[in-house]
Order: structure tokens, then sequence, then C-alpha cells
């Protein structure tokens, strides 16, 4: 075999293998996909993995010990703008753990990363919370100077 047959049949080899790795991996979620919010998310559900956006909806969250397990719901607008306000539109979300971020409380700022379920539950395999005071301090730093 020729020195430049080896080095095509290698380059082809290099092709197929970055063209699977594409394939396969572009369609999840990926480091760059944006997050979505709730009504975002109610409006394009493809039934693919999604970022959603929202706010933990107070007395929500639940912990299931036998299923090790986290149930809690997502509502579209922070707790504290109509406070007493009932959401009507909330997405139910369990996350397959015990063990959540710090700042995850009720009405703390949330992404979820998941898939919606058959039975309507959003499964979530990561959930990132903020804590929006500690954004407010800095802006009002930034403002200062």
């Amino acid at each position: 075999m020729s020195k430049g047959l080896q080095i095509a049949l290698g380059g082809v080899v290099v092709a197929v293998l970055l063209g699977w790795y594409a394939a396969t991996n572009l369609e999840e979620i990926g480091t760059f996909q944006y997050f979505q919010t709730l009504a975002e998310f109610r409006a394009a559900d493809t039934g693919r993995a999604a970022r959603v956006h929202g706010y933990v909806a107070p007395g929500s969250i639940e912990r299931d010990m036998g299923a090790r397990s986290i149930r809690f719901a997502v509502v579209q607008d922070p707790p504290h703008a109509a406070p007493g306000a009932s959401a009507p539109d909330s997405l139910r979300v369990v996350y397959g753990t015990l063990t959540a971020p710090d700042m995850f409380k009720d009405g703390a700022e949330v992404v979820v990363e998941g898939r919606m379920g058959s039975d309507a539950v959003f499964v979530a395999d990561n959930v990132m919370a903020k804590c929006p005071s500690k954004f407010e301090a800095k802006q009002a730093q930034q403002a200062s100077y």
C-alpha cells in the first residue's frame, strides 16, 4: 500500500469519526444552548432535551426519601412580583437526587435541564439555582462608581 493511499484512508477515517460525533452529540444539550422561559418551552415543546428558566413555586418542594428524588414546581414569574397570587401555569419537575444546589429554595431562580416525561412531569438531569439578591447588590455597587 502506497504512502499516499494510507494518508487518504486515515483522512477518511477521521472524517467519518467527526461526522459520527457531530450527528450523535449536537442534538442533545450542549454547553452553548441558551435556556427557554417557561412560556417558550410550553409553546415549543418538542420532546427533546431542554433548559427551562423559572422560579421555584413557594411550598412546592417535596423530598421523597424512598425514591431519592426532589419534586417541585417551576413558575414563570418570581413569587415576590405578585405576592399571594396563584400560579396556574406551573411546570412540575422531578429531580432524581436528594442533593440540591445550595441556593435551591422556595422562590429561587432556577434553570432545569432535562426533558418532558410521558406523565407531563419534567424529568430534570440538572438543576441550577441562583440568588438574585447577590446580583442586585453588585448592580448597586456598580451604579455608585
